[in-house]
């Protein structure tokens, strides 16, 4: 029963997450709303609400920033990790599409990988290495479309999508001690307040002429979907984790760009080229080689 309880909280999680990016793209695409503004709004909003709930709660929401190792490990995942994948996704979105961007973020178990061989100075399981070169063949085909006359998609969108993979990769790597100590609420509930408050310093002077997009009722309504929907989305994918393994998560994880690209085909009416398909299918297939793969190395 808890079983089935991890595979309906992944999937739903997945296809919630799917549905954020073409929420997004259209908010984008219909205003001049810049990132920065939406994503001040975002992270400090579910931020709040998050810590407000521990609060009720009982818990000591400030306890964890008493400490000066914990206070600067906070500020650094919430600037870098938080912030840094929030914004590098919405960058992907917005320099190509929703579906585009979530594919990216499959990159990030190599940039782990890597990052990992590099610290033990030893060379990844041959197992990782097939999955990582079915990956990249796949990102080769949905960078190209097959052909090798021009890019199918601009630097600027290639940039951002490698962009999404690594903040992603620090985004899951580096907090593990903090949520060990804290737990993962309030780390992420402090993550999305610091990212969202100093995107808001960087930004006071411009953010203040942008609340008059909010007054599109459209607008407003997507906007809450995007922080709601988002914030429920990452709580099932983390409550997954305590019923299914990390190979199951990651295969079923394969149901976000699939949400994404059905949103995409009927909202947009954008659909990937042929070789594009082929190599989104690829990404998810390597993805999927190296969770399986990992796991089996820690088995051993």
């Amino acid at each position: 029963m808890n079983r089935l309880k991890g595979i309906f909280m992944i999937i739903s999680g997945a296809m919630m997450w799917g549905a954020t990016g073409p929420m997004m793209e259209w908010i984008l695409s219909t205003s001049d709303m810049s990132i920065s503004f939406m994503l001040t709004i975002r992270l400090l909003i579910a931020g709040f609400f998050i810590l407000a709930f521990l609060k009720v709660k009982g818990q000591d929401i400030f306890r964890p920033m008493r400490y000066k190792v914990w206070l600067r490990q906070m500020i650094i995942f919430g600037v870098f990790g938080m912030l840094g994948v929030q914004f590098s996704f919405v960058g992907s979105i917005n320099a190509s599409n929703a579906v585009i961007a979530t594919l990216f973020q499959f990159l990030a178990p190599i940039y782990i990988i890597l990052f990992v061989s590099i610290r033990q100075k030893a060379l990844p399981p041959i197992a990782q290495v097939l999955g990582m070169i079915v990956t990249m063949v796949g990102l080769f085909f949905l960078l190209t479309n097959g052909t090798l006359s021009g890019f199918a998609l601009s630097a600027n969108a290639v940039a951002w999508g490698l962009a999404v993979g690594f903040t992603f990769a620090f985004y899951t790597l580096y907090p593990a001690r903090l949520m060990s100590e804290w737990g993962v609420l309030m780390v992420v509930g402090w993550g999305m307040l610091i990212g969202g408050a100093v995107l808001l310093v960087v930004n006071v002077t411009k953010l203040g002429d942008e609340f008059v997009y909010l007054n599109d009722w459209r607008i407003l309504v997507v906007l809450s979907l995007v922080i709601v929907v988002g914030t429920v989305a990452f709580l099932l994918f983390l409550g997954s984790m305590k019923y299914i393994s990390p190979v199951e998560t990651s295969i079923l994880s394969s149901f976000e760009p699939l949400t994404a690209m059905i949103i995409s085909v009927i909202w947009f009416g954008s659909v990937l080229g042929m070789w594009q398909l082929a190599g989104a299918i690829i990404m998810l297939v390597g993805v999927t080689g190296l969770s399986v793969a990992g796991s089996k190395s820690k088995e051993d």
